[in-house]
């Protein structure tokens, strides 16, 4: 059972290796959609604040980055979509995290240009 907020979203990291190749038109497809979800500095700056924190509820982001809350649910719903964050509800609050494994895949998708 998790007990507080910050254990509400830890990512298990699976460290096994990503067999998928990294071209192709499946990884062009792939790679373009992370792209367009990190398309945005504001986007960029809620991925390095959920880096520093095992989790962070939306209240939390944004203080940080002095933008609306309908904003910053807004890029969240975009980086959630195509899996670059997790995002768990707690009772009214979300909590959100990085996925590892997403942030791995888009390295090596990048590292392949």
């Amino acid at each position: 059972m998790k007990d507080t907020l910050a254990d509400i979203c830890v990512p298990e990291d699976d460290r096994s290796p990503d067999l998928r190749p990294v071209e192709g038109p499946e990884a062009d497809a792939e790679l373009a959609a992370l792209c367009k979800a990190l398309a945005h500095p504001a986007r960029v700056r809620i991925l390095r604040l959920l880096a520093r924190k095992r989790g962070c509820i939306c209240g939390e982001i944004v203080d940080e980055l002095d933008l609306a809350q309908s904003t910053v649910s807004q890029h969240l719903k975009i980086m959630k979509e195509v899996g670059l964050i997790l995002g768990e509800v707690d009772g009214p609050r979300v909590c959100y995290c990085l996925s590892p494994r997403v942030l791995r895949r888009c390295k090596a998708l990048v590292g392949s240009l």
